[in-house]
């Protein structure tokens, strides 16, 4: 089995969806933190920390150019902190989606996934395929709370269609 291979087709599937999510906000909510995170942050925080997670170590992560300084961190509870003043508008997540997404197959293939550990300090002893998983797993928790709120918003005519694999090519 190769499993780079399967790691690239779920990282694809799984941004495919996030992108879906985020063409579909509508322009009133992408801000509106009325109830909850606006909906560029969590968007944002999906893409660094997939971004992030796809290095083989924290010290190999080139952040986006357009990175600032704690956008990708949500506040926990949600209410306790504050929003950052000047969002990311959509084109601008959309274009970091690009890169997040042609990074997946060059990254994937550097990856030592027999490695034992993350590389990252704050998940230490965490094996590197396990930590992949985990990376995974983190952009559909994200991608499906973000859809339950465009469905709340906007009925079935928000639905994301689940996206079951991209075929990659050997």
């Amino acid at each position: 089995m190769d499993v780079k291979r399967a790691l690239k087709g779920q990282y694809h599937a799984a941004l495919d969806m996030l992108k879906r999510a985020i063409e579909l906000c509508p322009d009133d909510a992408w801000t509106d933190d009325a109830s909850t995170l606006p909906f560029w942050q969590v968007a944002y925080h999906t893409l660094y920390f997939t971004h992030l997670y796809l290095n083989q170590t924290e010290g190999d992560f080139v952040p986006w150019e357009h990175h600032k300084p704690d956008y990708h961190d949500l506040p926990w509870p949600a209410d306790s902190g504050t929003t950052p003043e000047h969002p990311y508008d959509k084109s601008q997540l959309l274009a970091y989606w690009r890169i997040c997404d042609e990074f997946v197959d060059t990254a994937v293939d550097r990856l030592d996934l027999d490695a034992t550990d993350s590389g990252f300090s704050w998940h230490k002893g965490f094996p590197k395929l396990d930590h992949q998983l985990q990376n995974l797993r983190h952009i559909q928790h994200h991608t499906a709370i973000l859809s339950a709120r465009l469905r709340a918003n906007a009925g079935d005519a928000a639905d994301i269609a689940w996206v079951r694999f991209r075929h990659i090519q050997s």
